[in-house]
């Protein structure tokens, strides 16, 4: 027994004095004392937490070299290699974690939506909620600032770009005919429902080197990764039905949404402006699959519409009405793979294809076209550090243009261009601190067409200047090729790529439930496009000699939280523009760009009435118009445009809406601009015609129902 406790004595002093104390004082970056940070030696139960004072004290069993690791929630964590027996009365500063929710976000010229969002200045739920929007994704954008609203043409202007300088991207590849055919001078609609899409991002300008071919804008749709059940949606319209069913299994996914619209029935109920031999229709659909794969996610998405019709619109030049009777069929189709490899690396690549077929009558003259279109893409990105992510890739561009036009059912003509262009791309994101970041890029670019090369360079910065405010400065090159309508007139490589350079600050505020954003930006355009003829035409002699520029301020302000159930946003934008382009003999601010406009989106729920009810009012000021009784170019101004709309969307049952909305209440007599003859009449004066919308109030109701096993699911958010 002797023996056995003496053992035990020995061992117990051998441990006692073989322990070394560890000590030291943790401070942030600015010397401020961290209060519970954990300290502890990597793989052992030996570790402490810093008093109030940040000095910690702790022993440990192990000996020689060893990692201490430091620890706490707003900080990066720290990993220090010590020498046990050496390591007392020492610092260890923590540095800001870059990750935390409230660290800095680049904003400047980008508008994000989304629960991948840091800060939601307009949620996908918005989309379908606002009043006027009639589910229409860029109709609901146009509220936002920095847009103008072109009623006219229903496209995406932004801050003095016409609808081509923007591009469209699914889930990151681009879409190359976004929108749906159209008369002249009647709105068309963006093709995608927003029913499959979880989250926007709009940019304004200033965007990233991944994506090129844009001079003023970049519009990202990314469609949902995971539907949250199996379900089947039906709707019910005054214009219409709608079809949507998901279908959700352990791995993957498939969602599928339909409609058939066929605007006959409507307007034999409420009279338009326009005569409407046989009133548009169209047949639609999209779908998405998606599979789960342990580290990363693959898609398939694809849409397709066919839509006709065939109207007689006055000319301004004649007694008689042009018949215009037109076919359009469009198929879209990519796939993406997202997900992640090796030791912080991550990849995207993706693959798109879309056709585009046109067949329009007007009169005796037929025009065809058809545009195949492909991008193919490739994005590695590597994780350095918490502090420092790099990405590098490429796109290829491929586009067969093909036009057919027979003049009075003789001669033919035909025009076409084909098109390949590639890039290489490289951005850093780098965090000084959980203040200050930018974002450093360069894209390179050639291009068949027009034989020429492009180095672009992008960057923006970030600083954090409070808990809620924020300021961020972006700068960037950007090229684009020429639009169609000049391009497919091509001959041996006569045109050049247009060019435009960004520059934006932006100051942000965001606490739960409030956002506030002011920026100021000015654009420069440079190599666009003149011509020397009234109208385009193959005889036409083009130029890159023109130029120009946008100057402005955009507002924004977004309030859900100071009053109850309601939530409202107001928009204003200021611009100042002109341009020398098209066959302008001077320089001006173009015909479809207003000073001043401002919107107004109002949603209040009435618990007592289970309804959700919306007001959007949207202004602004005249929008230039050439008068050729006057000697000064582009000197007319168009009345103010005002347009008050409301909707009201009733639950009679968790799964069962019923949906209402109006637009123009008010019935304000909006002009868009005017039409003037070609030759003056007998009295020297050349007539003009009144571009207006085509009634002055559009009418909808709907029906949607919503069948799950989830009943509390319904279609709020597909209206």
């Amino acid at each position: 027994m002797k023996t056995i406790i003496l053992a035990f004595v020995s061992l117990f002093s051998l441990t006692l004095f073989s322990q070394a104390t560890i000590s030291g004082r943790i401070i942030n970056q600015k010397g401020v004392p961290v209060v519970g940070a954990n300290v502890y030696i990597e793989g052992s139960y030996d570790g402490a937490s810093s008093a109030e004072n940040g000095i910690f004290s702790f022993t440990t069993t192990t000996t020689g070299n060893q990692n201490l690791v430091v620890s706490f929630l707003i900080y990066e964590t720290s990993n220090t290699m010590i020498d046990v027996a050496h390591f007392q009365n020492q610092t260890i500063k923590l540095k800001d974690n870059v990750n935390a929710l409230d660290a800095v976000v680049i904003t400047a010229g980008s508008l994000d939506s989304g629960s991948k969002a840091r800060v939601s200045v307009l949620k996908p739920l918005d989309i379908v909620t606002t009043a006027g929007s009639a589910g229409n994704i860029v109709a609901a954008l146009q509220t936002l600032p920095g847009t103008q609203k072109v009623g006219d043409d229903g496209r995406l202007f932004v801050r003095g770009g016409e609808a081509n300088e923007t591009q469209t991207y699914v889930d990151g590849i681009r879409v190359p005919q976004p929108y749906g055919a159209s008369p002249n001078n009647l709105p068309t609609r963006s093709r995608f429902s927003p029913f499959l899409f979880s989250g926007i991002s709009f940019s304004t300008g200033g965007y990233s080197a991944e994506y090129g071919e844009a001079l003023s804008s970049v519009l990202l749709l990314n469609t949902i990764d995971e539907p949250d059940q199996s379900k089947t949606d039906i709707s019910l319209m005054t214009v219409g039905v709608g079809l949507g069913n998901t279908q959700k299994w352990n791995k993957s996914s498939f969602s599928i949404n339909t409609s058939y619209i066929n605007l006959s029935p409507y307007q034999a109920l409420v009279p338009q402006d326009v005569e409407w031999k046989s009133a548009p229709q169209s047949l639609s659909g999209e779908m998405v699959y998606r599979y789960n794969f342990e580290k990363g996610i693959f898609k398939i998405y694809a849409a397709f519409d066919a839509t006709q019709f065939v109207i007689k619109q006055d000319n301004i030049n004649s007694i008689d009405k042009i018949t215009v009777d037109s076919k359009n069929d469009n198929l879209y189709f990519n796939s993406s793979y997202v997900g992640g490899f090796g030791e912080n690396w991550n990849i995207t690549a993706g693959l798109s294809y879309g056709y585009n077929q046109g067949k329009t009558g007007i009169d005796l003259d037929k025009l065809e076209n058809a545009e195949k279109a492909a991008n193919m893409k490739l994005k590695l990105t590597k994780n350095v550090s918490n502090r420092f992510k790099l990405s590098f890739g490429t796109d290829y561009f491929i586009t067969k243009y093909d036009e057919n036009f027979t003049r009075n059912a003789g001669n033919t003509f035909d025009y076409g261009y084909d098109n390949t262009i590639g890039a290489l791309y490289t951005e850093a994101d780098i965090f000084f601190s959980k203040k200050l970041a930018a974002k450093v890029g360069v894209r390179a670019s050639t291009n068949s067409l027009t034989n020429d090369n492009f180095v672009s360079p992008r960057i923006s910065f970030a600083y954090k200047m409070a808990k809620s405010s924020q300021l961020s400065f972006a700068y960037g090159d950007f090229s684009q090729t020429p639009s169609v309508e000049y391009i497919k007139f091509s001959k041996n490589n006569q045109f050049e790529s247009e060019k435009a350079s960004h520059f934006i600050l932006n100051y942000q505020y965001h606490r739960e439930g409030q956002t506030f954003r002011a920026e100021a930006y000015y654009k420069d355009y440079s190599n666009l496009v003149r011509f020397d003829s009234p109208t385009i035409a193959y005889n036409s002699v083009f130029t890159n000699d023109g130029k120009g520029y946008a100057k402005g301020l955009d507002l924004f302000w977004r309030d859900g939280k100071t009053i109850k159930n309601l939530e409202y946003w107001i928009s204003y934008s200021y611009i100042d523009t002109e341009r020398l382009y098209k066959n302008y003999p001077t320089q001006v601010t173009p015909n479809f760009v207003p000073n001043n406009s401002l919107s107004i989106v109002t949603k209040y729920w009435i618990m007592d009435w289970k309804s959700q009810i919306g007001f959007t009012n949207s202004f602004s000021t005249g929008r230039p118009y050439n008068n050729p009784n006057e000697t000064q170019f582009m000197n007319g101004k168009t009345k103010s445009y005002n347009d008050l709309s409301f909707n009201w969307a009733y639950l009679l049952t968790t799964q069962k809406i019923l949906y209402f909305s109006v637009s123009n209440v008010l019935g304000a007599n909006n002009i868009h601009g005017y039409n003037y003859a070609v030759k003056p009449d007998t009295n020297g004066e050349y007539r003009r015609s009144a571009i207006k919308p085509a009634a002055d109030r559009f009418f909808f109701v709907g029906f949607f129902w919503t069948i799950s096993k989830n009943k509390n699911d319904n279609q709020l958010k597909n209206l």
